[in-house]
């Protein structure tokens, strides 16, 4: 069976930078191809990525990953019945999504002497990270409402309720849930397969972490007795590097786990054309957060391949197991990372027989990114992501 499987390639460079560090402050590294390699994490990335969505989709197509899911329930229930007081929406919407997802919804320990003092002014919290769309909070909320209006307190004894309860927290998934996936750990049932995949990003060479040791004036020293010493010291840790960004997105799953998608009024490849646009955008677009204000590290990719493959999907990581060296006159790495890109990309297809026809496209810029004019014709990026919406729609369609 002939499958969709999107592909995005990109080589990023990024300045004095700390976008992902571990628990020690350090920016990540991984050990590939034998030397060290700055990195940035899936995780990391995948954050941004969602991020970017809230600029790019409504927010009815948007789902919410929280462990206060209890207090973002009840702001709903309370918007449908104003009667009902803060603490009754938060026990209401405990129990409505404890019904849902089989996961206690509890006050945290840290807060269950708040209740005690102030007669239930700590809301309930899950275990772990609930991810919830739009939709299916609505759809909670006026079963709560209705759980309420009932007057019964055995209202979610009932397994038709529950198996309703379920059937609305498993269904009309958002964009963001059905290409990242979502884990419940006491209803595996409905959880869902990530149409997703995210590499971890590695530069293209090997990468030395570096440390920059700074100091803070104190601006109010004025007086000539004052000490001239700095107001504080530190030391922050940062490298730089051009990395290699890859995700993959199973097409076919992504239109499963979006199903007839949210709106009754567009065909069906809509939703699913819609969020693939908004995955390359995003992904393209975004960066992780960390250190910005101290690097303003805001760069773009240089070299971007984007495929549309029918068997699996192909990392060209591999390009660059044999690091990039820079010259020690001229430096620079971008230029010979995009010709050893192209370069692994032809012999890789050509020697499994893949790839023949796969559509292809490329946004370049500058002059170091000539290689990939061998794999196609640039574009920019808005017409490049129409271009690719329009050939998922396309396939879809005939699928």
């Amino acid at each position: 069976m002939t499958r969709t499987i999107l592909e995005v390639h990109a080589l990023q460079t990024v300045p004095p930078s700390c976008l992902n560090r571990d628990d020690t402050g350090t920016p990540k590294t991984a050990v590939y191809g034998g030397v060290r390699r700055a990195r940035v994490s899936s995780q990391s990335w995948k954050r941004a990525t969602r991020q970017g969505f809230h600029d790019l989709l409504d927010p009815s197509e948007l789902g919410v990953r929280t462990r206060r899911v209890a207090e973002l329930l009840a702001e709903r229930i309370r918007k449908l019945d104003g009667s009902i007081e803060q603490g009754d929406a938060w026990t209401l919407a405990a129990e409505t999504i404890q019904t849902a997802t089989g996961s206690k919804i509890e006050v945290p320990k840290r807060q269950s002497g708040r209740n005690g003092e102030g007669g239930g002014s700590a809301a309930p919290e899950s275990k772990y990270l609930m991810f919830l769309s739009a939709h299916q909070l609505d759809g909670l909320a006026e079963m709560a409402v209705k759980a309420h209006g009932s007057g019964n307190k055995d209202y979610f004894k009932d397994k038709a309720v529950k198996d309703q309860a379920k059937r609305i927290a498993n269904a009309r998934h958002s964009v963001d849930i059905a290409l990242f996936g979502r884990m419940i750990a006491d209803a595996t049932d409905i959880n869902v397969d990530a149409a997703a995949q995210v590499a971890h990003a590695i530069s293209v060479h090997r990468v030395d972490n570096e440390s920059d040791y700074y100091t803070a004036v104190d601006d109010y020293k004025e007086r000539e007795d004052d000490d001239q010493g700095a107001g504080m010291i530190g030391t922050v840790e940062f490298n730089s590097a051009t990395l290699y960004r890859y995700a993959a997105v199973d097409v076919d799953l992504l239109r499963r786990n979006l199903g007839k998608g949210l709106r009754e009024d567009e065909p069906l490849t809509e939703p699913v054309r819609r969020a693939v646009e908004a995955f390359i955008q995003s992904f393209l677009t975004s960066l992780p957060t960390g250190k910005i204000n101290t690097f303003g590290n805001h760069t773009l990719p240089d070299a971007v391949v984007v495929k549309l493959r029918d068997s699996r999907p192909i990392s060209l990581v591999a390009a660059f197991e044999e690091p990039c060296q820079a010259d020690p006159e001229t430096g620079g790495h971008t230029r010979q990372a995009a010709e050893a890109l192209v370069s692994y990309l032809t012999e890789v297809e050509a020697g499994y027989g893949v790839g023949h026809g796969d559509p292809a496209w490329v946004l370049r810029v500058g002059r170091n990114t000539e290689a990939l004019t061998r794999v196609g014709a640039g574009l920019p990026l808005p017409d490049l992501i129409a271009a690719v919406g329009a050939e998922v729609a396309r396939r879809q369609d005939e699928a």
